[in-house]
């Protein structure tokens, strides 16, 4: 027969508060850490391999849920942390001045070229996929390039013929 550790542990909270917590709970994981920990201060169980087989866990899990208790609060316990994500690669500055040149007007041709201005002016080597999504996605421009014209072109009769031309719609 093996033999068990003592199962002890001090729940600050109350049961109505944990109650509480547990209905604007969110998230999933703060909730099985919660009804973990109601569960323990009502009394239903009385063995850490009881939650376990509960809430589906190993028992290691809930022993690093019940350490993280007593060492850090229920703050702690439900305390979510973010992964900080990968550099920017391009600095703000540069994403500034690129804002800036979009904005002008004459725009970029393409946006290899704005890849080829970003080395050019700000020694920076990024790749076109970046540039792109960047531009596109992120700062929400696009190139403004306007079409080539004739210049033999009359405007007159361009702007007479925009306004005289019955536009038609496919309903």
């Amino acid at each position: 027969m093996s033999r068990r550790r003592r199962f002890e542990i001090e729940i600050a909270e109350s049961e109505e508060e944990l109650k509480k917590r547990l209905q604007t709970a969110n998230l999933g994981n703060q909730k099985e850490k919660l009804i973990m920990l109601w569960w323990i201060k009502s009394g239903q169980v009385k063995e850490q391999q009881e939650i376990g087989k509960r809430l589906a866990r190993d028992t290691s899990t809930v022993t690093r849920w019940l350490q993280k208790y007593r060492t850090n609060g229920l703050s702690g316990l439900l305390e979510i942390k973010k992964a900080p994500g990968a550099k920017q690669k391009i600095d703000n500055a540069a994403i500034a001045a690129l804002l800036e040149e979009l904005k002008m007007g004459k725009g970029f041709a393409s946006y290899g070229a704005i890849v080829e201005w970003l080395k050019q002016e700000h020694g920076q080597d990024i790749e076109y996929a970046t540039v792109y999504a960047l531009v596109r996605y992120r700062l929400g421009a696009k190139l403004k390039v306007p079409r080539p014209q004739s210049y033999k072109q009359d405007e007159k009769l361009v702007s007479e013929f925009k306004k005289n031309s019955v536009s038609y719609s496919i309903v």
